[in-house]
């Protein structure tokens, strides 16, 4: 602006954080202020000069506030160019106004839906009219306007207005941000009306598909160091998930951190009695549950100690000084852990002690085992997305069948659901090996069933013997029995449903080996 200009901001914010502090330094920096009926108040109460819209347009407010700010008085004054000769003589004809800033944020449309109960009719009213069109209107005029949608950027443009006036390309800047925040705010209105619009299958699958997700952080690389890659977040993820970590510690996060990190709690939070869980590039080597975390952890990490060196922790307890003093010991590195929280001196022994002290990276999640829903779950194809629902869901115990002669004992049942639950997350064919609340052997990712069973026989070694098999799917033939029978394993569970079952039924009744059908399958690719 020139200096015989007058500054003029336009003042209309549901989101009031920090609010009276920028406004008052834009007084002070000689911008005279014009604003809306809450926001005008919240102002005032502040101290601060402030001219009412309605007093500016002469129209008023009317209809519970749904009109105010639709009018050309307010809009003139967004999308004039007050440096061309026929706006700047329309804008004196009819008493426009230019506006040099724009400080508009949104009705809360996303929090009023999340909320208990909410009737169509509350939602309707949180859908915001005036704001959009102002926030459209400054942005597309942002060679002459500033518009600033949210107070993480009063600091920026204080400086800059400090120095004289925003910066074309900062504008620029916030022109792309404004409609970013359109462009999600309609989006979130359309999803919503398509949840009381169309049936169930419809909304949860719509027939066009638009994300929107925040980048937190870009990362060093991807999985691999010629790979770039960044961090993008849910506007509002789950209080439970890793996106709502804080980390404490160590290192920056890599693309294969998180990965890692994410595993370790999906596993972790299946159970109520303190467990441990050893990740390593996605799959689990190690998992145990104990009375205490600390046997929990020695356990799961006897798993399979030669892979667990470099592996990702997961605990659902918090980690206490004793667990820290086992994590510590000479011979072991540790790349991450999370946990919902490190007792102080089991922190000071994790960021003091070991020799991977300062690398090591600590991240903590209160809310590890609250509920949460379950979320969908999105992998990029060539020229495409597929979308599913994620693994969440709890299996029906009441769906388990005993299918073989013998019934299994206490303890077998009690390690046929801990190796269930471990199951559902390595990567198939998965067939798993577990005894007395630990993870004794894993064969992962192989093509064939068999492969995988031999691989988890070979991992297990003599610890085999009177343990339990686990596997993500049917056994297509009686072989994997009749291998998984030489290891010593006396009791399996699977989902059951191959055309050869009654073969495989009958390998366990000669062997003498229990086995439960679940009826639900758990391929993960």
């Amino acid at each position: 602006m020139t200096a015989d200009r007058p500054r003029r901001a336009l003042v209309s914010c549901s989101d009031k954080h920090g609010l009276a502090d920028f406004a008052q330094a834009l007084v002070k920096l000689g911008f005279e202020l014009v604003s809306t009926g809450g926001t005008r108040t919240a102002l005032e109460a502040a101290g601060l000069p402030v001219t009412d819209v309605s007093t500016y347009t002469g129209f008023p407010e009317m209809m519970d506030g749904r009109l105010k700010t639709l009018h050309p008085k307010v809009h003139g004054g967004l999308l004039g160019r007050p440096n061309l000769p026929d706006d700047a003589a329309a804008m004196e004809q009819h008493g426009i106004l230019p506006f040099e800033l724009v400080v508009v944020n949104l009705y809360p449309f996303a929090e009023t839906i999340a909320k208990p109960g909410v009737t169509v009719e509350q939602a309707i009213e949180q859908i915001d009219i005036g704001g959009p069109s102002m926030v459209r209107s400054a942005a597309k005029n942002h060679a002459y306007v500033g518009v600033v949608t949210s107070p993480s950027q009063y600091g920026t443009v204080l400086e800059q207005l400090a120095s004289g006036s925003l910066t074309a390309e900062f504008r620029r800047q916030l022109a792309a941000a404004a409609f970013e925040l359109t462009a999600r705010y309609d989006r979130m209105i359309a999803d919503y009306f398509a949840t009381i619009t169309t049936p169930v299958a419809e909304h949860i699958f719509p027939q066009s598909l638009v994300l929107s997700f925040d980048r937190r952080s870009t990362l060093r690389y991807g999985e691999n160091p010629h790979q770039t890659a960044a961090f993008y977040v849910e506007p509002r993820p789950h209080a439970s998930s890793l996106a709502s970590a804080e980390i404490l510690h160590g290192k920056e996060l890599s693309y294969n951190n998180l990965l890692d990190l994410d595993a370790a709690m999906q596993i972790a939070r299946e159970f109520r009695q303190p467990a441990a869980v050893v990740i390593k590039h996605n799959n689990p080597c190690g998992c145990a549950v104990a009375e205490h975390l600390v046997d929990a952890y020695t356990k799961a990490d006897a798993g399979d100690p030669v892979s667990a060196f470099g592996s990702i922790l997961g605990f659902n307890r918090p980690v206490d000084r004793e667990t820290a003093e086992q994590l510590s010991v000479p011979g072991r590195f540790i790349e991450a852990i999370i946990a919902p929280e490190y007792l102080p001196e089991a922190f000071e022994i994790l960021t003091t002690k070991p020799k991977w002290k300062s690398n090591v990276r600590l991240l903590k999640c209160p809310a590890f085992l609250d509920p949460h829903p379950v979320g969908m779950e999105y992998r990029r194809i060539s020229g495409g997305l597929l979308v599913q629902e994620r693994d969440e869901d709890e299996d029906p115990r009441a769906n388990w069948t005993v299918m073989t002669n013998r019934h299994p004992t206490p303890q077998e049942y009690a390690d046929l659901e801990f190796g269930w639950l471990v199951c559902k997350h390595v990567k198939s064919n998965a067939v798993l090996f577990a005894k007395e609340g630990m993870v004794v052997g894993v064969g992962a990712g192989q093509m064939s069933r068999l492969d995988s069973a031999y691989i988890a026989c070979h991992k297990a070694g003599e610890r085999s013997h009177g343990a339990v098999c686990a596997s993500d799917a049917f056994f297509p033939f009686r072989d994997g029995i009749d291998q998984i029978h030489q290891a010593g394993i006396t009791a399996v569970i699977q989902p059951g449903g191959s055309k050869r079952d009654d073969e495989v039924i009958a390998a366990c009744n000669e062997f003498g080996i229990a086995m439960l059908f679940t009826g639900r399958r758990h391929f993960r690719h």
